[in-house]
């Protein structure tokens, strides 16, 4: 990676108006929509006891040479068999992620074959892949001590308990998608601006429809989604969804100079200075010490909104799925990004904006309900522009109708 003058990534940063070129350039690549990619992310428990405490050691036997260097030292990092690497979170979760692909069949294949991997992998330590968006059963504890997430943990407790339940406790599906075309285009249903405000305007919707995290450390939230929650409060406002107005290449870059840095990786100790900004840091904050291009894409990196925008858009509000359910939340909005725009937006408009009815009430939030059951006939619709197996795509249809319609006769009764 260079800087946008061709030097080295170690090279200074003159001024923050320099970072947020920078970063306006390399987080929206613009180009016609034809990448897909999928995350998995779970927590991991004991298969004979789900409330015991994870141990870092017996999942490091479990995942072997799969293993990161963050949980094993030296470790190959092998990918499984279909190509997805294995990436562990500060509270042991464990996220598979392949290469991004323009067959939506194939994705679905490989991905599921790697799930099944992991999964037989955990199995055979005595392990279980958790089903929910959230830790039901304990409460968040660190097991990685790499200085990432320590100096991340120490940002967070500053800032109230959703940081580390966020780190340690949540998992999520993520869904990625090319940016698109960029704003001289003509095809505006292929447009960056366009696809960005659709993805955010479905949240409301796709975080009702799949919400599934209403229990943390053996109690009852109150939350459909307290996964969303946890993550919403982590470091708000830049953890919440953005402001959708103008340019968003310009805005993201924006809110990367005015959210806090987390990690200041000077030795051993990676702690930031509290309230130290990367746009303050950039023009100056700390004499003798000018953050580079490699610490501005580290900063990034460290970034949590609903979307994150890295050249791709890496959608991030869904709660993690049991079993194969993430197939369906894959297919519907995949198809739904398919689909003429303007119906996307005029689907998801009575719930566009409502993250948190969405998140405390689910589909019981009359609007988000509303929202959820035209995005869902909207996206069945066109369900087979995924090339996805007709058998397969008629069952995802049939699971999404009936989430509308089961809570649409308990509003009823």
């Amino acid at each position: 990676m260079t800087s946008p003058g061709g030097s080295p990534a170690t090279t200074p940063i003159g001024s923050r108006a320099e970072a947020e070129g920078y970063v306006a350039m390399v987080c929206f690549k613009h180009g016609p929509p034809r990448l897909y990619g999928v995350e998995l992310e779970w927590t991991v428990h004991h298969a004979e006891d789900p409330h015991r405490p994870l141990d870092a050691g017996q999942l490091s036997k479990a995942l072997g040479e799969h293993a990161p260097a963050t949980l094993v030292r030296g470790s190959p990092q092998l990918p499984l068999r279909r190509g997805a690497l294995v990436t562990v979170e500060p509270g042991g979760q464990v996220e598979i992620s392949g290469p991004a692909t323009d067959s939506i069949p194939r994705l679905i294949d490989d991905t599921a074959a790697d799930a099944a991997e992991l999964t037989s992998l955990l199995l055979d330590a005595g392990l279980v892949p958790g089903g929910f968006g959230l830790d039901p059963f304990r409460a968040p504890r660190r097991i990685l001590t790499v200085p990432r997430y320590a100096a991340m943990e120490h940002a967070f407790q500053r800032l109230g308990p959703h940081g580390p339940r966020m780190m340690c406790s949540t998992a999520g599906l993520q869904i990625c998608l090319d940016a698109g075309t960029g704003p001289d285009a003509a095809d505006g249903d292929r447009s960056a601006a366009l696809r960005w405000r659709a993805l955010h305007d479905l949240g409301p919707a796709l975080v009702g429809l799949f919400a599934n995290s209403r229990r943390r450390a053996g109690a009852d939230t109150g939350w459909a989604s307290a996964r969303t929650e946890a993550t919403f409060g982590t470091c708000a406002p830049f953890t919440e969804p953005p402001p959708l107005d103008g340019d968003p290449a310009a805005a993201w870059a924006r809110t990367a100079m005015e959210a806090p840095v987390l990690c200041l990786r000077r030795g051993d100790t990676w702690d930031a200075p509290a309230g130290l900004t990367f746009g303050a840091w950039a023009d100056g904050a700390l004499p003798g010490d000018r953050p580079t291009y490699d610490d501005l894409d580290y900063h990034l990196s460290t970034l949590f909104p609903p979307v994150r925008p890295r050249g791709y858009l890496e959608v991030r509000y869904l709660d993690a799925q049991p079993g194969d359910g993430w197939i369906a939340p894959t297919l519907l909005l995949t198809a739904l990004m398919s689909a003429p725009l303007d119906q996307v937006l005029a689907a998801a408009e009575p719930a566009a904006g409502r993250w948190f009815p969405a998140a405390r009430e689910g589909l019981r939030d009359r609007l988000v309900l509303r929202a959820a059951r035209d995005v869902v006939a909207l996206g069945t619709a066109v369900l087979d522009r995924t090339g996805a197996d007709p058998e397969l795509t008629a069952a995802v249809a049939t699971r999404l109708q009936r989430i509308v319609d089961t809570t649409q006769g308990r509003r009823a009764s």
